[in-house]
């Protein structure tokens, strides 16, 4: 009897058991099928992604996607060391930063397009920005000898005045919006338009190419004080004698250390006044139009607030100058933008003695009122 009992309570399990197999082999095909894939190695690039099959597969147009010739890319990448990029390799790391810097987006919006991990973009990011960065030296450089005549005739003609062929650069500072630094301090980065910023103190030849370049003072700093702790004013590197550079009326009239030349301030007196004004706005012009193409090109400077800690401002600000010195000599030139412009910023306090360059600026005055009424139009057209 017992064993019949413990018989029948055997067969029941196994019905009950066979039960839940079939009910879980329903479940499971319900289920969305796994595909079992290998892991995926330590930088590996997704190839098919339209942002590298553009570039790999050698189309000629990358300037809607990278804000840059592929003249310009092949240039930038043999100039990096490729020693110091390993792991994604240098062409990657290119192609994701001139990105990050030619749109302003977030790292996010990178990491999707090319299909790589956000916390990567940011490390490929900050690493490639140093690396550019590192290439300032070779690609900024002042001119010396036969250059500073070519310079010269470049301002000249920009001026429409052989007046100008002893200027040798156009000096300016450009406001880049950033994110307010924690702290206290956050405030001394507020402009006189009061919205955060990082300053650029810049030196252009006649193209716009950039000679000498500051960057990292406050947007709060007026354009005088950061003139005189560059070394460009402080160990007095560029002009040379007998040469001057322009400035606007930010800037004080002076001849040493360096030779700057300011605009008279209105109202003018006499048209001799107004006359070397009007070239001298022409010349200054090509400083503006180097700000308009580098924040036209790289549009992470343009409006919108660098989304990076501003202890790693200068080094964006440093990279995209240099990318369009790169780009410049590329010949690959950038239509320009409207951008924020000047942002109001007093004049200084006129300086008198031996280090004022009101007597240059008065005989440059009467050299340019001369040539204008004696000009011949075959060879400077008057504007």
């Amino acid at each position: 009897m017992w064993e019949s009992l413990l018989q029948l309570h055997k067969s029941a399990l196994c019905r009950r058991e066979r039960r839940w197999r079939a009910r879980l082999r329903q479940i499971a095909m319900l289920l969305p099928k796994v595909q079992h894939r290998r892991p995926r190695r330590y930088a590996q690039v997704v190839n098919n992604t339209p942002l590298l099959v553009a570039y790999f597969r050698g189309e000629d147009d990358l300037r809607t996607i990278y804000r840059l010739s592929r003249q310009s890319l092949d240039a930038l990448i043999r100039l990096l060391p490729h020693t110091e990029m390993r792991g994604w390799g240098p062409h990657i790391t290119v192609l994701i930063t001139v990105y990050w810097l030619g749109h302003g987006v977030t790292y996010s919006v990178v990491a999707q397009a090319f299909q790589v991990p956000a916390a990567t973009v940011c490390r490929l990011v900050h690493s490639g920005c140093q690396a550019i960065k590192a290439l300032r030296s070779q690609v900024i450089q002042l001119p010396t000898g036969q250059g500073l005549d070519v310079t010269g005739q470049a301002f000249a003609a920009a001026a429409n005045s052989p007046a100008f062929a002893r200027c040798v650069g156009a000096i300016d500072g450009c406001h880049v919006r950033i994110k307010t630094p924690p702290g206290p301090e956050g405030q001394d980065y507020l402009n006189r338009k009061l919205f955060p910023s990082m300053q650029m103190q810049a030196v252009c030849d006649g193209r716009g190419k950039f000679l000498n370049i500051f960057v990292g003072y406050p947007g709060s700093v007026h354009d005088t004080r950061v003139l005189r702790n560059s070394r460009i004013y402080r160990e007095a590197l560029y002009p040379p004698p007998g040469y001057y550079i322009v400035g606007d009326g930010g800037y004080p009239c002076i001849s040493h250390p360096i030779a700057i030349i300011t605009p008279y301030r209105e109202p003018v007196e006499g048209r001799m006044q107004s006359r070397f004004n009007q070239r001298h706005a022409k010349a200054l012009n090509v400083i503006e139009r180097a700000f308009d193409m580098l924040k036209a090109r790289w549009r992470c400077l343009l409006s919108k607030a660098l989304e990076v800690e501003h202890t790693f401002v200068p080094t964006v600000i440093t990279a995209c100058a240099v990318l369009q010195n790169i780009c410049l000599m590329a010949g690959d030139i950038e239509d320009c933008t409207e951008a924020d412009g000047d942002i109001g910023v007093p004049p200084p306090g006129p300086v008198r003695g031996a280090r004022s360059g009101h007597g240059l600026r008065d005989r440059l005055a009467a050299q340019v009122s001369e040539l204008q009424e004696n000009m011949n139009d075959h060879d400077y057209c008057a504007g």
